[in-house]
Order: structure tokens, then C-alpha cells, then sequence
């Protein structure tokens, strides 16, 4: 198994992790799943099938059930994407506020569909099935910052303020 971390990535892992399990009783440390591999795409960015191999034996779980786990929440990421994330709710109090014209709008902005990166891996465009900001929507999250009442005006600003 390759290790994907340089070996200053390897020293953050290691005390971060330990930090971790020790939240969890010895004979349980499979239950840091989640937590770890949350920390192992804090450091990478993402989660490379070598990410998902190292933390599954560091665990003691199979390679397959850390894919499961990477692959079942929306916010693992198995897949690398652009430098910034931008996600639109278009659940139900969204979509009444106009939530599909505001992804709409983005993707005519960033020239791509939800789901896709720009060419220049710059952003990552997808829906979210929901952000927990429906009395102020529609809303959006770009990387990990919320942002609610959101017009098309507001969305051209933080398209200008990205790198």
C-alpha cells in the first residue's frame, strides 16, 4: 500500500488522528472512520484510492467499506475537483425562491453543468440536496462558507472574488 501523504502531510495525519482516536475506545477505533477520512481530505484535498487504503488500514477495515463510506457522503470527496466548490440547494424552500435560475446562472457564468469542473480546475459546480438555510433562501456554499438570500448579483461578486 502506497502512503499518500508527504512526510509533513504523514506527521499532520498521524498526531491528528491520534487526537481522534482517542475519542474512541481502543477495541472500537473503526467507529473514526468518518473523522479520518474527513482528516485526509483536509490534507490532500481529496480522498485518491491510496488516501482510502491508508486510512481503512490504519482503522482496521477493509479498502472497500472506506470507499463506501467516501462515496456515500456528499461532502467526501473521491474524486478530485476544482479549487473551490461551489454547491446550490435546490431543495424544496430553494427552488420556490428561485434556486434552479441561480444555478442556472452559474453555469452560464462558469460555462459548465452542475456536476463538472472548469477547464482551468478553477471551480466545481454541483447541487446540494440541502444546506439547512431554508427561511433565508435560496442558498449556497463555496467551499465550506454558507451564504443565504442569494441573487444573481451576489453570485457575479463572489464569482470576481475567486482565484
Amino acid at each position: 500500500m502506497s502512503v499518500p501523504f508527504s512526510e509533513e502531510q504523514q506527521r499532520r495525519f498521524d498526531e491528528e488522528l491520534a487526537r481522534v482516536l482517542a475519542r474512541y475506545p481502543a477495541d472500537r477505533k473503526s467507529a473514526a472512520l468518518l473523522p479520518a477520512l474527513r482528516l485526509a481530505q483536509q490534507i490532500l484535498g481529496w480522498l485518491p484510492p491510496a488516501a482510502l487504503e491508508h486510512v481503512a488500514g490504519r482503522l482496521g477495515v477493509s479498502a472497500c467499506r472506506a470507499r463506501e463510506v467516501a462515496t456515500f457522503y456528499v461532502m467526501m470527496r473521491p474524486e478530485p475537483l476544482g479549487r473551490h466548490l461551489v454547491e446550490v440547494c435546490t431543495n424544496v424552500s430553494c427552488s420556490l425562491r428561485g434556486a434552479e435560475s441561480l444555478l442556472e446562472h452559474l453555469e452560464q457564468r462558469l460555462g459548465i453543468r452542475s456536476g463538472q469542473t472548469t477547464s482551468d480546475k478553477r471551480v466545481t459546480l454541483r447541487e446540494a440536496e440541502c444546506l439547512a438555510s431554508c427561511g433565508t433562501a435560496p442558498c449556497l456554499q463555496v467551499d465550506e462558507e454558507h451564504l443565504e438570500n442569494v441573487t444573481p448579483e451576489t453570485i457575479d461578486q463572489l464569482l470576481a472574488q475567486l482565484d
